[in-house]
């Protein structure tokens, strides 16, 4: 059965991405000029990432490239 939520540092081996980048961006919320980070859930103290919400995060940052030359 495969894992439905992640900790931080689950999370940020999937998304190849620090776990710098999630704390910062769970205390600072969106920034100007920076990439916002996926979504989280917290439980009591315990955050927890959503593998689907990942996936989503990831799509989101996906660049389609042209390939006509």
């Amino acid at each position: 059965m495969e894992k439905r939520s992640m900790t931080e540092k689950e999370a940020a081996e999937y998304i190849s991405m620090s776990v710098s980048f999630l704390r910062q961006d769970r205390m600072n919320g969106i920034r100007e000029k920076r990439t916002p980070g996926p979504e989280f859930s917290k439980f009591g103290r315990s955050v927890r990432y959503m593998k689907d919400e990942l996936d989503k995060w990831l799509d989101a940052y996906k660049i389609k490239r042209n390939n006509q030359i």
